[in-house]
């Protein structure tokens, strides 16, 4: 092999004879080889419609240079995988594909899944399979045990155990994923949606109810059908196909094109409380936070581009007054443009600005979180901190610019002509389980009066009590509250009273013959602590100030 320069410095031109090494000609002619198999291949152009087929036969959509093996395991709910083998050659998982291809998704029970990760241990010339390990490290002690101390009271307020210990709900194998709430719990199920529904009377938000089952028209036509079919419950009803739905807002943007708006009857505020159904991985259910059949306090807004910021304003208020109700603090994170996202630049632009005014003025906590919206609009997402410091994410208020493209939607504007309305998608608790499941361990199973299950035991001791102690339940149930009586006078006074503060009852009334005889009661606390005897019309009545104010004190 021979070089020929020509020399800055001199005239005459040099000649270099090199003498390649017989490894060096070897990995040229593996990199020519290389570069023209490359060559051949035929990419499609970044942005293309792709076709994927998978190991099992199924066909699923992609974007040349955009979507990823990973992505594709993501939503096909493939788990494990750590490559992918795309046309017969091993693919990293976060390498964008490039072209039509068949793809397997290869884990670690697989050879190859084993072979792309060598180690080479003690010297040893063979490589072998990594294996992971996961473990916790303390800088000290004390670490160590704040941090095993933390675990133990995690388990000890684990929703499902206290939701099996006070009888709330329970789970079956025939119907997977989809809670039973048994009468305490659904006390607790219905107590939420009447807190969120008396807002809405104050709010301007009104209650609509839409089906369950929709022809798949509907889903291709917002998308879904495409994006999120792998999560949905389908129904072949020859010669058509439904799904069960698993969000609601197509169907409200079916009930907002049923005719014509006005710009003067926006914004229009629907909410829906509707049964959602999604098929979650059998492997990622768990207890009430991660179900298949879930309810949430959902609902959709149709404003002006000019009503946006105070609709977002409001929301956010909502969303303080509720979690003030609760005891939780929590902060606010900014959702801005993602890569991938759909629509004009100037649009997001302005409505990330009123998002950001909107949290300015709100004047709680907020940070951003650049990159993290959806593809389809901004959002905010509100983290509350739960009793022993965990963090959640329950709320949210999504601004969606494509819906209302897809079903075009339009209202007559004051100038007469026709515009584009802005959707906002907006929940406040999120799905009622996994709220139950947050309240449940953020109280410890000790339900505030207002919410508990179990708000009064009366306890019956001595002569003609038992009778009275039946009329006493008797009122209190009339007047709406969870009331029982144990008049199990096989028991001692000081084990029943034991017994009903185990199960959380937030007072506990003992009515003797001296109580019947003056009709009042004797309170005490779930935590001990004695009221006194006390008349029980004024009993009745500060315990209906306590529920009407949701006071979460044990005390009148």
């Amino acid at each position: 092999m021979c070089i020929i320069a020509n020399s800055i410095l001199t005239s005459p031109v040099c000649v270099l004879q090199l003498h390649p090494s017989a490894g060096q000609l070897e990995r040229l002619r593996l990199f020519s080889a290389l570069r023209e198999k490359q060559s051949g291949q035929k990419a499609a152009e970044p942005g293309q419609n792709l076709s994927v087929r998978l190991a099992d036969g199924k066909t699923v959509k992609a974007v040349a240079g955009i979507t990823t093996p990973l992505q594709i395991a993501q939503r096909t709910r493939i788990k494990g995988a750590v490559v992918g083998r795309v046309n017969g050659e091993l693919w990293e998982l976060a390498r964008p594909l490039e072209a039509d291809c068949e793809l397997h998704l290869l884990s670690f029970d697989s050879l190859e899944g084993r072979q792309v990760s060598p180690v080479t241990l003690s010297g040893g010339t063979e490589a072998s399979g990594v294996m992971r390990m996961i473990g916790v490290s303390f800088p000290g002690e004390k670490e160590k045990e704040q941090w095993v101390q933390e675990q133990e009271e995690a388990r000890r307020r684990d929703h499902r155990r206290i939701g099996k210990d006070q009888e709330l709900f329970f789970f079956n194998d025939v119907s997977p994923g989809s809670c039973f709430f048994l009468p305490k719990g659904a006390h607790i199920y219905n107590t939420l949606t009447d807190f969120i529904k008396s807002e809405y009377k104050s709010r301007g938000f009104s209650e609509v109810v839409t089906p369950t089952l929709f022809s798949t028209t509907l889903w291709e036509r917002s998308g879904h059908w495409e994006h999120y079919s792998e999560n949905m419950f389908t129904v072949k009803c020859e010669p058509h196909t439904f799904a069960l739905k698993p969000m609601n807002c197509p169907a409200h943007c079916v009930m907002y094109e049923q005719r014509v708006r006005s710009w003067r009857e926006l914004p229009l505020r629907w909410a829906d409380f509707g049964a959602l159904h999604r098929n979650e991985h059998s492997g990622a259910l768990g207890g009430l936070t991660r179900v298949r059949r879930f309810c949430q306090d959902d609902a959709h807004i149709f404003c002006t581009p000019e009503q946006l910021e105070e609709e977002i304003t409001a929301c956010l208020d909502f969303v303080r007054s509720v979690y003030r109700v609760f005891g939780f603090t929590f902060h606010c994170l900014l959702s801005t443009r993602p890569s991938s996202y759909l629509g004009e630049t100037a649009l997001w632009d302005s409505a990330e600005q009123q998002l950001e005014r909107s949290l300015e003025q709100f004047g709680e906590r907020w940070e951003l979180n650049p990159g993290d919206g959806a593809f389809y609009g901004p959002k905010v997402d509100i983290q509350i901190r739960d009793a022993i410091g965990r963090q959640h994410q329950c709320a949210t208020i999504q601004l969606d610019f494509q819906l209302p493209i897809r079903f075009n939607l339009q209202y007559v504007g004051s100038d007469g002509g026709m515009h584009r309305p802005v959707m906002v998608h907006r929940a406040v608790l999120g799905s009622l389980e996994r709220m139950i499941a947050i309240l449940a361990e953020n109280f410890g199973g000790k339900w505030p009066l207002w919410l508990s299950p179990a708000q009064v035991m009366v306890l019956p001791v001595g002569g003609d009590s038992k009778q009275y102690g039946r009329e006493v339940v008797h009122r209190l149930k009339k007047a709406g509250f969870m009331a029982d009586v144990d008049d199990d006078h096989g028991a001692t006074l000081n084990k029943r009273i034991r017994s009903a503060q185990l199960a959380q009852y937030n007072y506990i009334f003992v009515v003797g013959e001296k109580e019947r005889e003056s009709g009042t009661v004797s309170v005490r606390t779930r935590g001990g602590k004695q009221l006194g005897q006390r008349s029980l019309e004024d009993v009745m009545t500060s315990l209906e100030e306590l529920r009407e104010r949701r006071s979460n004190r044990d005390e009148f």
